[in-house]
């Protein structure tokens, strides 16, 4: 049985037979031709009509399946249950400052060259003809493809979208590449201000899950000089020292870029991915307020799991509103440095149940510190130490299953719920963690918490 891509695609040759049987052409653009040219599937497929009425195509997709206006104000079409989107050849004038705020002219007349023109760099613009598969390339995308260069296709057209400063970046991490010269210039003079912190985070996210080499979003940001409306924070770690014994790699910034390079390797293991690379990109953010340089020059930052936390809200915040993963974020910046330090010191069982039941994401944690400890120049992991953390994983999730203390075990003992509860159920499970028996904890809570 096919998959939906592969459906997708045999409807788009259908489509592109029935818009040449009424006179016109349809062609494949955007990111399913640049990544079938390195070798890469793409989920969405992106289609664009020529020749045919805006009427005419509508026809023709009535007779294929259900129609639906997925972008009503840029003419995109769509088929329903699928991954095609079908749009006819436009031209854009920009009328405000947003990411949006363009005035849209669908013209089928439009020659493919001009038409192309308005796509943002030159990978993104070459088209292949859903028949014949013939590249029409009128921009060197392909040349600058197989030489790893993001560049623009236009001076004119391509500052009027100032998400593309955050699309460069982008690129240029996913396909491990750098920005033209020319590109960065522009970049550099673009207002990003009125963009919304969606759609940025959006351009963060590929990075951060598509990219083997993450750090090149922000390398290239940091060059372009667009780190200060979206990403402060971050850029504040740049120059932070830290004590050459423990990070020869340099600052707090190098090694936060080493660390996320490294965390990408390990995301595919990861509970929730996005949520594992923010914490990578965030668990260092308390060294900006608590690293301290004693008069004979040594480098400490003590208390930067506490002061991260509260750093990493305000950075995630200009991101995103999502409580869940800004939570969870939060919980892994105060407990990333815990699991290497237990594990260094062969802690007792104790330390680390309750260490992995303070975690929102025990598993994502042991990674999280795995990519710390690797974000380090010549630096080779102790594979022992992640070895032992899952060995104690182990031995905490064996303890949840076995019988706890609850509620109504209080209540039976002649307890009433009142403000002490949650205490005494939280002591209970600390008794839990220390090896205590049910019955024996419940004993040991009656001593602690006369009636």
């Amino acid at each position: 049985m096919k998959n939906r891509s592969e459906r997708d695609m045999d409807l788009a040759r259908k489509i592109a037979r029935d818009v040449c049987a009424a006179g016109g052409r349809a062609y494949f653009v955007g990111g399913v031709v640049r990544d079938g040219l390195v070798g890469l599937e793409t989920k969405d497929i992106d289609l664009e009509i020529y020749g045919v009425s805006p009427e005419e195509l509508r026809e023709i997709l009535r007779g294929i399946g259900e129609v639906y206006e997925k972008g009503a104000a840029f003419g995109v079409l769509s088929l329903r249950g699928t991954n095609l989107d079908i749009a006819m050849p436009r031209t854009e004038s920009v009328i405000g400052p947003g990411h949006r705020d363009f005035d849209v002219a669908v013209d089928p007349a439009l020659s493919p060259q001009r038409a192309s023109r308005r796509r943002d760099f030159t990978i993104n613009a070459m088209m292949r003809d859903v028949l014949t598969g013939e590249i029409l390339d009128f921009w060197g995308g392909r040349k600058d493809l197989e030489g790893r260069i993001v560049r623009h296709v236009a001076d004119d057209t391509f500052p009027e979208d100032p998400l593309r400063v955050f699309r460069a970046a982008q690129f240029a991490a996913r396909f491990r590449a750098r920005i033209a010269p020319e590109t960065i210039e522009l970049c550099r003079d673009m207002e990003v201000r009125s963009l919304s912190k969606e759609r940025v985070f959006e351009e963060l996210s590929k990075a951060l899950l598509k990219a083997d080499r993450p750090s090149i979003f922000f390398e290239s940001l940091r060059e372009m000089e667009q780190m200060h409306e979206f990403f402060p924070e971050i850029e504040k770690m740049i120059g932070v020292p830290q004590n050459p014994q423990y990070h020869p790699e340099g600052d707090v910034f190098r090694h936060t870029m080493l660390v996320v390079d490294q965390a990408a390797s390990l995301r595919d293991q990861a509970k929730w991915p996005l949520a594992f690379m923010l914490s990578a990109l965030c668990h260092d953010l308390g060294k900006i307020d608590s690293t301290e340089i004693s008069p004979d020059g040594r480098i400490t930052s003590y208390l930067h799991p506490i002061t991260g936390q509260a750093l990493a809200e305000t950075q995630l915040g200009r991101w995103t509103s999502h409580r869940k993963l800004l939570r969870y974020v939060e919980n892994m910046v105060e407990m990333h440095m815990r699991p290497n330090q237990l594990a260094m010191c062969r802690s007792k069982k104790k330390k680390t149940r309750q260490m992995f039941d303070a975690s929102e994401c025990p598993e994502d944690l042991i990674l999280l510190s795995r990519a710390d400890a690797s974000g380090k120049r010549d630096a080779p992991y102790d594979i022992r130490l992640e070895e032992f953390l899952r060995e104690r994983l182990e031995d905490y999730r064996q303890v949840l299953r076995e019988k706890m203390v609850t509620g109504e075990d209080l209540q039976r003992a002649g307890f009433s719920p009142d403000a002490r509860f949650g205490q005494m159920l939280r002591r209970a499970r600390e008794l839990h963690f220390s090896g205590y028996p049910a019955d024996q904890a419940l004993k040991q809570i009656v001593r602690e918490f006369p009636k």
